[in-house]
């Protein structure tokens, strides 16, 4: 449900309304006509948030407002489907976020809503849960390919830092487990494909696209195809360049089609196709030549990557194009693009034209109670936290626990280095990498007698390495140091101490360096348990660029270099961490990484979510992605974030936080985040609790003050003094300008009178170092700076699409249509779950009505929980009962007069009354029995008649109930001169 917001220079008060001064409000403009106006003109719900359907049999593009990335569509057709009509599934990335690989369904490919993940977790190591300094941001879980095949469906997706790529199925795409089976690679956004005999492959590739086939099982990898095409082998064509990727693989018509996102130079993202008769190109032609011809299909406002989808028409198939594009901050959002074919080849949108904002007419086409219904349907949603989610088998997903490592407390507190002052005759035990030249200098060593001299560098990554081979530990925490100086070259340069032990080189500690003066650089790492311990090389260089920088070529000196263990303070997995808690939340919601399950909770209060600090943030994170290694701040180090998508053009959200029981330094908000972000939060301080707002934009430092990014924005705070509650709403607008979040929070002590906090902060935008490489997301949040356990409730999330920036009327037509509409309805006609649904939503919609409005978010959240309701109800009304009739009307002529003839056959089950009218007469015919007619024909005592319609009426008694049915049919002219 929805929520806003906004601010000036002077507070700004949110005006509130109640039921009871409702009339008079309208008078005086404040708010819009509602109630008995909108009963009679009836309920007709908006579209939710995040759908573009027009409601006219048309929608615009993209289809959803909201972050849908690398997505892949997979039908199931009505032949195959249990609900005997064709269903739509779709799937996308989600990176970091838990669950992950969201399941979302559709019956007309234009209004989605999340049904299902494939996964919980997608793994139980540190990267993904923010333990020991670990993180995924930017990583994780990447372009997934979702397929149907011999009733089951199968799921891969390939993992930057999480062991490669892994398959997924199940049987039940909705409500069954999923079966995982890692495949022990990487798979650069990989297409599964089942060709014609069954036959698994998967294509991947970037900057080339190569396969491999799976076992017959689908228990692994069987055989690789590298390179079947390169971009290489397209040189010169004007729709191929940079990124040459997503692909996904379409049998149409005899041929192979490979659909690839592409970006050539100087132009925006594109689609290339190619296509073959030969599924493994070079690998099965005559002489090994690249069989795929290639063709440019879309160049259009950087739609891109994406999927073919197949449209039932007329017992054949169409082929439509459902692509993204890049949207930040909201992130990037897909598109349903119509294609005409020729001559095997598809062109997108008009004429290979896409405008954002265009129309297209719907492909497909429901009743209009199913219209309704879908256009209800939404990937955000508001939420009252009453624990009342669906079951699904990805809440009850299951690890083993690794046992956890054994220390050798003799490699603890030591120095692990061998000659780490340079003080013996010879440099050794340390080598060289890369061409470095190194030797002792005695001329300006930092401290002792000597140090190193790092010289003839050509290559960044070129300098001094030792060999740790079994002194470091899993697990076990390091200080690393080295005092460094460089003399000529750039006026600062920042060094790395790195490890390797095979898997790439992991930054250990960072810092800059000025020109010309010894500067130590130190840092703490953690040993992941991922780690070849037994092949560990320690080394200091200068960070990766393309070009080569210039720091890649200077010389400089190092001195007492340092790699020390630290008393083991490991956190370990453990099974209450992972193990349901009781609590379900909706499927709209993901969590910031995998989530300490001891720490949330919907049922340590009823109708609350409850977050508790499950440690103390240390600011010792960094974003392993990045060369720079650049720092986290405390927010984004802090577990248990709970988030949704954002939604544009713009969006408000508003929450009600119990603050009671937080404890000094903790900080606990409600945020619109990425790597940039803003938040309005209590801090409690010394046991005093300030309310105040937080932003942390563009550019990003690699070395960061947490406390000082996360201060407040000076004229935002407000002492809450003993209050223990306190609502707070944030209003997002993305379209002012285009391009950029600017958002404006607000706080009340009452939920009814609000205060604007400052003025609007921002911009936020894209993050071009895609740390991130999602869309803004809202969340709420609790972290602890100087103790553990404290925590904080929050009562709900409303969502609004208007905010209080546009000065609009408090407005509760909707709302009381869908009340007055509600009360129009007979639960008889209805399941009676799907009635009791819509009653609970219902006396949730009254009991707001019946108090008072502070925002529109406390309006519009009710009246979007009972308009789903009631649209679902719609489609499941009980078929009125009927007489069944078979009705047929003619005319003849019999001599010189027309003669109108009318019989009416008993379909039904039960003897019925039948009433035979025309304008000429009618006639009764009693106790009709099932299969026996009623039959009349009626002279017009006329030589000549114009075409006509008789009318019969049929009364039966059905269940009990006396039932009238009535049906028209025509008779033709005649003449009978």
């Amino acid at each position: 449900m929805p929520e806003n917001r906004r601010s000036s220079a002077v507070p700004r008060r949110i005006r509130r309304i109640s039921l009871a001064t409702a009339a008079a409000l309208v008078c005086g403009g404040l708010v819009s006509h509602g109630g008995a106006a909108n009963a009679s003109a009836g309920w007709s719900p908006k579209p939710s948030y995040t759908s573009t359907d027009k409601g006219d049999g048309t929608y615009t593009v993209p289809i959803t407002n909201a972050d849908v990335p690398d997505i892949s569509v997979e039908r199931v057709p009505a032949a195959e489907s249990k609900e005997h009509r064709d269903v739509y599934y779709m799937i996308s990335t989600t990176m970091h976020l838990s669950p992950g690989a969201p399941i979302m369904k559709s019956y007309d490919l234009v209004n989605w809503e999340i049904v299902n993940y494939v996964f919980d977790r997608a793994d139980i190591g540190d990267a993904f849960s923010l333990r020991n300094g670990q993180n995924s941001y930017g990583q994780g879980q990447w372009a997934s390919s979702l397929r149907y095949h011999d009733g089951k469906f199968y799921v891969v997706f390939n993992t930057n830092n999480l062991g490669g790529a892994y398959l997924y199925s199940t049987d039940d795409v909705e409500n069954g487990k999923w079966t995982r089976t890692p495949l022990g690679r990487g798979l650069h956004d990989p297409s599964l494909f089942f060709d014609d005999d069954g036959t698994a492959y998967i294509f991947y590739g970037s900057g080339n696209t190569s396969a491999v086939r799976l076992k017959s099982d689908m228990s692994g990898i069987d055989k690789d195809f590298p390179n079947i095409f390169t971009a290489n082998d397209y040189a010169g064509k004007p729709f191929i360049g940079g990124l040459f990727e997503g692909a996904q693989v379409f049998h149409i018509n005899g041929y192979y089609y490979v659909v690839i996102i592409t970006w050539p130079s100087g132009q925006g993202r594109q689609v290339a196709m190619f296509r073959s008769k030969d599924l493994l190109g070079r690998y099965t032609s005559a002489d090994g030549t690249n069989t795929y011809e290639a063709r440019g299909v879309l160049n259009s406002n950087g739609f891109a990557q994406g999927s073919l989808v197949p449209i039932s028409r007329d017992g054949g198939t169409e082929w439509y194009g459902m692509f993204f594009r890049d949207n930040f901050p909201i992130g990037r959002t897909p598109a349903l693009i119509p294609a005409t074919w020729q001559d095997g080849w598809p062109t997108f949108g008009t004429n290979g034209v896409v405008p954002v904002g265009g129309a297209f007419a719907k492909p497909i086409e429901l009743s209009p109670e199913e219209e309704t219904f879908e256009q209800q349907k939404s990937i955000v949603a508001s939420d009252d936290f009453a624990n009342d989610a669906p079951h699904r088998p990805y809440m009850d997903e299951q690890w083993t626990i690794p046992d956890p490592p054994a220390y050798d407390d003799s490699l603890i507190g030591v120095e692990l280095l061998q000659n780490p002052g340079f003080e013996s005759d010879a440099v050794s035990p340390w080598g060289t990498q890369y061409g470095a030249t190194i030797s002792r200098d005695t001329t300006d060593p930092a401290a002792g007698s000597a140090a190193l001299k790092v010289s003839n560098r050509t290559l960044n990554g070129s300098g001094p390495n030792q060999f740790l081979n079994g002194k470091v530990q899993r697990g076990v925490t390091y200080t690393v140091s080295a005092k460094i100086k460089y003399t000529s070259g750039p006026s600062s340069i920042r060094f790395n101490l790195v490890a390797d032990w095979g898997a790439g080189v992991q930054t250990m500690a960072s810092g800059n360096v000025p020109a010309g003066q010894w500067t130590t650089v130190t840092g703490q790492y953690t040993i992941p348990s991922t780690a070849n311990v037994d092949n560990f090389k320690f080394a200091v260089e200068t960070p990766w660029a393309n070009p080569q920088p210039a720091s890649s070529s200077v010389d400089y000196l190092i001195d007492d270099v340092s790699v020390v263990g630290q008393p083991v303070t490991i956190e370990a997995p453990s099974k209450e961490e992972i193990a349901p808690n009781g609590s379900r939340l909706d499927p709209v919601w993901e969590w910031n990484h995998a989530p300490d399950n001891r720490y949330w909770s919907l049922t340590d209060r009823d109708g609350w979510l409850r977050l508790t600090t499950g440690k103390v943030v240390t600011g010792k994170y960094v974003y392993g992605k990045l060369s720079g290694k650049d720092e986290l701040t405390w927010f984004e180090e802090a577990r248990n974030t709970l988030s949704q998508r954002t939604f544009g053009p713009r969006q408000s959200v508003e929450t009600r936080m119990d603050i009671s029981g937080m404890k000094n330094g903790d900080v606990a908000g409600l945020a619109a985040y990425n790597r940039g972000f803003s938040y309005v939060a209590v801090k409690r301080v010394d046991g005093q609790n300030t309310l105040g707002v937080v932003n942390r934009g563009q550019p990003f430092a690699v070395d960061i003050d947490q406390a000082a990014i996360e201060n407040f924005v000076s004229g935002t705070t407000v002492p809450l003094g003993d209050a223990t509650q306190v609502y707070v709403k944030a209003d997002l607008d993305f379209s002012s300008p285009a391009g950029q979040l600017w958002t404006t929070f607000y706080y009340s002590l009452d939920g009814l009178q609000w205060t604007q906090l400052g003025s609007r902060v921002g911009p936020q935008t894209l993050d071009g170092s895609l740390s991130h490489f999602m869309g803004h997301r809202v969340g709420l949040f609790d972290y602890a700076t100087k103790e553990k356990g404290g925590h904080v409730d929050f009562d709900y999330y409303k969502l609004s699409d208007t905010l209080t920036a546009q000065n609009k009327a408090l407005d509760t037509s909707a709302l009381d249509a869908a009340i007055a509409y509600a009360g129009t309805l007979d639960e008889g006609d209805y399941p009676a779950d799907a009635w009791a649904g819509m009653q609970a939503a219902l006396d949730d919609a009254k009991t707001a009505r019946a108090g008072e409005f502070g925002t529109q978010n406390q309006i519009d959240a009710p009246e979007r929980a009972l308009s789903y309701q009631l649209a679902r109800l719609g489609t499941l009304k009980a078929a009125s009962p009927e007489v069944k009739l078979a009705v047929t009307a003619s005319s003849r002529c019999i001599g010189a007069s027309a003669y109108v003839a009318v019989t009416a056959v008993n379909n039904g089950d039960v003897p019925a009354t039948i009433t035979l009218t025309t304008p000429f007469g009618s006639r009764t015919v009693a106790d009709v029995a099932p299969g026996k007619q009623a039959y009349q024909s009626f002279n017009t005592r006329a030589a000549q008649i114009d075409a006509g319609t008789v009318t019969v009426k049929a009364t039966a008694t059905i269940g009990g109930k006396q039932v009238t049915s009535s049906y028209d049919a025509g008779y033709t002219a005649a003449s009978c001169r």
